[in-house]
């Protein structure tokens, strides 16, 4: 067996390592060590090659192991040779070379448009202030895409009702512009008007409580998970899902990439192209379950 005393006790003594993780380490490279035993018995730290790691590696992936799982080896396996190296026992080392797997991003979640249609369209918000006020933020992030903090950054001011755009500020204070449509022109005209009758604002805001105040982000992302539970099963339901919602509803009514990336404030076209990722998942579920010989 590779492993020796003096390593555990290095990761536990000089590196102050979890039992946990000790324990991690010692199995990661005893795998190694038993995959290399299969091709040929007896190898020692010092005869592994690079290519000996890199068919590790491919085995892994064909076992299916994922790429954080086959990088949390990799470290461990980094650790040990360069323990190794400094000792004096291996003067090599065969990860050098080694390119790790990169880390798939997942994908966006989002709601279906039949599962917005549904929500806007037949789901009872409530009665009264908070009613209006919850179906208007609900509205705002699908038909805008705005990000949380600038949905509850809006001051009445932002609101350009006869150009039918609305001001958002950004990241790094970055200010863009995004229009909307007669729909929630009405519905904002209508939460104004509700809310000046009941609520004497605190401030500028026009999204505010029942007090007057500025909303925060936790009571919107409150809301926006209790109104989405009316329709979704999503783990996720977020402010953030309905961003995404937005921006995948834009691109499967064949709207231009650049223009989506515009109106999301992104600085690159590559944080926009995800959801060119997510639509095509989509087609691909729906011709599974389509064709015949899929």
């Amino acid at each position: 067996m590779w492993l020796t005393d003096s390593f555990l006790d290095y990761l536990q003594y000089d590196r102050n390592y979890s039992g946990e993780t000790i324990k991690a380490y010692r199995d990661d490279i005893c795998q190694f060590e038993a995959f290399l035993n299969e091709e040929s018995e007896g190898m020692t730290p010092s005869d592994v090659m690079t290519e000996s790691v890199r068919e590790w590696i491919i085995s892994l992936m064909d076992k299916g192991y994922t790429s954080t799982s086959i990088n949390r080896k990799l470290s461990a396996l980094r650790s040990f040779y360069k323990f190794l190296l400094r000792r004096g026992d291996v003067s090599i080392d065969p990860l050098r070379k080694i390119v790790p797997p990169k880390n798939k991003k997942p994908l966006p979640s989002f709601l279906k448009e039949s599962e917005m249609d549904k929500l806007l369209d037949e789901t009872d918000f409530g009665e009264g202030f908070k009613g209006c006020r919850d179906r208007v933020i609900i509205s705002t992030f699908y038909v805008t895409g705005v990000r949380l903090s600038e949905l509850i950054g809006l001051n009445d001011n932002d609101i350009d009702f006869s150009a039918s755009l609305i001001k958002v500020t950004g990241k790094r204070n970055k200010q863009r512009l995004i229009p909307f449509g007669e729909e929630l022109k009405e519905m904002m005209a209508t939460y104004i008007n509700v809310r000046n009758q009941f609520i004497s604002p605190l401030s500028s805001a026009f999204f505010v409580r029942e007090n007057g105040e500025r909303l925060s982000r936790i009571i919107v992302e409150k809301l926006v998970k209790r109104h989405l539970s009316k329709v979704v099963t999503l783990k996720k339901r977020t402010p953030h899902v309905l961003r995404h919602t937005f921006a995948t509803t834009m691109l499967n009514h064949n709207a231009k990439l650049g223009a989506i990336k515009e109106l999301l404030g992104h600085e690159s076209l590559a944080t926009t192209e995800v959801y060119t990722h997510t639509t095509f998942e989509e087609l691909k579920k729906v011709y599974n379950l389509a064709h015949p010989r899929a």
